[in-house]
């Protein structure tokens, strides 16, 4: 049987195609970790289970978990598990909270701040558009009732924009956080094709100005993930942006397909090329950066 040209031509493609799509889907070795499973990790386990909190270390399964737990430090996401807005790279459910705010959530986290002795808390949460502050005032009731358990412990917010409104970061802010952290998630011209049409990149560069303004001394931080189709120059006029606005520490990671509805994985990035961009933002003027392929914006910690 005669089949044309063109037959064996798209066959061809669409072998190439599958051999690029089996070559994403198995990731390299630098990615692949083996976390222990000794008697306090499954201790904290059953603690955060038994008090019904949401943290990114086990919902996000983040490989770090491990050695941040180990020197007390864990990232709690208040405000539920319902957000707002849809991004192309989170797996959080997407919906309406119609409101809601459960509001033992606070005392909970100060709880197991004191039962497992934290020394560093993260506080992160899903956004929330229904909420006229964005959720601001259930961030500055976290920060006050865990310094109520704990004065020494310091305290990390990684918060959405709150669309910018001024009141909402400052409400934030003067409740006494140490590190005051938002993240661009990728460059600029994947933006609209990453995350949500609500977000901005512009936007969340003035989040993290503004709050430099409210609060000059305020440690401000920020992260952004590679993998997703930018270019190096891209990243370094990221990083510039960045610096540009004060913004003192950053994280860099790598960007991995949470489900198959959500944006492909365009590249693994060697950890050689996050060696190269820590060391130009280094030279840019950030005090500290982690940039690394098992990097994760609320695991690098700010001593």
């Amino acid at each position: 049987m005669y089949f044309p040209c063109n037959i064996y031509l798209i066959i061809e493609v669409d072998f190439l195609v599958s051999i690029i799509i089996i070559k994403l889907s198995m990731k390299p070795s630098w990615l692949k970790v083996k976390l222990p499973r000794d008697d306090n990790y499954q201790y904290v386990k059953d603690t955060l289970s038994q008090e019904k909190l949401n943290t990114v270390c086990i919902e996000a399964k983040c490989p770090n978990r491990i050695e941040c737990w180990g020197r007390k430090a864990m990232t709690f996401m208040i405000l539920g598990n319902v957000c707002t807005r849809n991004c192309m790279f989170c797996a959080v459910e997407t919906g309406d909270p119609k409101g809601f705010v459960d509001k033992s959530e606070s005392g909970k986290i100060a709880r197991i701040v004191k039962e497992l002795s934290l020394s560093y808390v993260v506080i992160t949460s899903v956004t929330r558009d229904d909420l006229t502050d964005g959720g601001a005032s259930v961030f500055a009731e976290a920060i006050k009732i865990i310094r109520k358990y704990n004065q020494n412990i310091r305290i990390e917010i990684l918060v959405p924009d709150f669309s910018c409104d001024e009141s909402s970061i400052k409400t934030v802010i003067d409740a006494g956080c140490d590190v005051f952290s938002h993240n661009l998630e990728t460059v600029e011209r994947l933006t609209p094709l990453v995350r949500d049409k609500k977000a901005s990149y512009q936007v969340s560069l003035q989040v993290l100005d503004t709050a430099r303004k409210i609060k000059s001394e305020l440690i401000t931080k920020s992260g952004f993930m590679l993998g997703l189709g930018e270019t190096e120059e891209e990243v370094k006029q990221t990083i510039r942006d960045l610096q540009k606005i004060g913004v003192q520490v950053l994280t860099i990671g790598q960007y991995l397909q949470p489900k198959k509805h959500l944006h492909q994985v365009v590249d693994y990035v060697k950890p050689e090329k996050f060696t190269y961009y820590k060391e130009y933002a280094l030279t840019n003027g950030f005090k500290k950066v982690s940039a690394g392929p098992l990097v994760r914006s609320s695991y690098f910690f700010v001593n």
